[in-house]
């Protein structure tokens, strides 16, 4: 599976008494499309804990952020893999709105490369994802 989209809705709850988004909720949009992402692949993060005794864990994210999100935005949260390896995902994000309701361009708001380790479920150490869910990734 190459890349996937979610859109998103800012409410009252995201962003601080200016209208702006509080910076730490943009992870929560990021994690949370990497989440429909697998989704989408066929994979829900419960089976692959419970049946794969396996979870993903955010080991390193590097953002930059270039625009904010406001109250009422509806935001596109953006995955696409970089790096599928054994053990060790880096997927890139993107978040954008579009720039007006009459346009088709949309303007770029954060920019994030997630590195993420598949590791036991006991959190003990790094293990190989299997082949399937690996393959579903590409």
């Amino acid at each position: 599976m190459k890349s996937h989209q979610i859109d998103v809705r800012i409410y009252y709850e995201d962003t601080d008494v200016g209208g702006v988004v509080y910076y730490a909720n943009y992870l929560r949009y990021l994690e949370r499309a990497r989440t429909e992402w697998l989704r989408a692949a066929g994979f829900e993060l419960t089976d692959i804990q419970r049946d794969m005794k396996a979870v993903f864990v955010v080991r390193r994210i590097e953002v930059d952020y270039h625009s904010p999100a406001l109250l009422g935005n509806i935001i596109t949260v953006t995955c696409e893999p970089k790096t599928v390896g054994f053990s060790k995902l880096v997927i890139n994000q993107r978040i954008t709105r579009r720039s007006d309701r009459d346009s088709h361009t949309d303007e770029l708001l954060l920019t994030a490369e997630v590195t993420l380790a598949f590791i036991a479920a006991d959190l003990s150490k790094p293990i190989p994802m299997p082949a399937a869910l690996r393959g579903a990734m590409l």
